[in-house]
């Protein structure tokens, strides 16, 4: 069977729609219904149900998920070694990451690397800890950064410990306080980062057993960040966060310090094209230079 097939099959999977699919990959939408036709009677089984809401996967189709994923990313490593035979004058490294890495880390990692190999080309995927984990494991990406303790399926490096930290608004009454008393995690309205995963956040008032009076909670740093500027609560964020920030808040250490551990996970280390090992050197090398300076 044409690799393709299986490729538009975990793209229509992925964004739940026969339009959404043709567009990402170039197709008309009679195209891309022809294409998964045809995958259906090659494999003699339904694999997909349309309807008007979108597309699902069936439990025929549930089972074969896997071996489609496994096949495209053999597929993806294969070409990926024929361009490495050329100089590497080409390439793809799909990283995961989420916003903070985003934001403080990966522009300077990819700007150095681009110096030295400007024609690889770089694909970012933004999840939560658990979905760039998940990604990690079925192929959908090279590397990814990830909360240490990984999952113990992957391959994680640690990259370094970042704080966390109160963070209130400018006329909160404990803005003055050298640091932000434990005691005090229940008393006032809190933003929660929410990412749908136990973490190093829940943790501080987990030890402590605290229950904050959750105000709102986001998916965003950056929205939280705002909602506090704008007197609704205090959070407690990852320092990384806070980089450079320009807004009107005020950053308080905790009374008793908490951490999240980073670092950059791969599936198979033994499997990795030039390309990504290359980066992961210079991703490690960055973070030596600008820490320890």
């Amino acid at each position: 069977m044409n690799i393709s097939k299986y490729e538009v099959f975990l793209k229509t999977i992925e964004l739940g729609s026969l339009t959404k699919a043709a567009e990402a990959l170039g197709y008309t939408q009679s195209g891309i219904t022809h294409i998964l036709n045809a995958l259906e009677n090659d494999c003699g089984l339904k694999l997909l149900v349309r309807d008007r809401s979108g597309v699902s996967i069936t439990s025929d189709g549930q089972q074969l998920l896997p071996y489609f994923q496994s096949i495209c990313h053999q597929q993806h490593s294969l070409s990926m070694k024929i361009k490495e035979l050329h100089r590497m004058e080409s390439g793809l490294i799909r990283i995961g990451t989420f916003t903070s890495v985003s934001a403080q880390w990966l522009p300077f990692m990819i700007s150095r690397f681009r110096k030295d190999y400007p024609k690889i080309q770089f694909e970012l995927l933004h999840g939560t800890n658990m979905q760039n984990e998940e990604w990690l494991l079925n192929g959908r990406l090279d590397c990814a950064f990830v909360r240490i303790p990984a999952n113990k399926n992957l391959d994680a490096t640690f990259l370094r410990r970042d704080p966390l930290v109160a963070v209130l608004p400018e006329n909160h009454i404990l803005a003055n306080q050298s640091v932000f008393p434990i005691a005090s995690l229940s008393q006032y309205p809190y933003i929660m980062l929410y990412e749908g995963v136990e973490d190093e956040i829940s943790e501080v008032f987990k030890i402590h057993h605290i229950t904050p009076d959750v105000q709102f909670m986001l998916q965003d740093d950056y929205a939280v960040i705002t909602m506090v500027e704008k007197g609704l609560g205090f959070s407690i964020l990852p320092e990384l966060v806070l980089k450079n920030n320009a807004h009107k808040i005020i950053i308080k250490a905790l009374e008793v310090p908490f951490y999240r551990d980073l670092g950059i996970a791969v599936k198979d280390k033994s499997m990795l094209s030039a390309t990504t090992q290359l980066f992961l050197s210079y991703v490690k090398a960055w973070i030596l230079e600008v820490y320890s300076a």
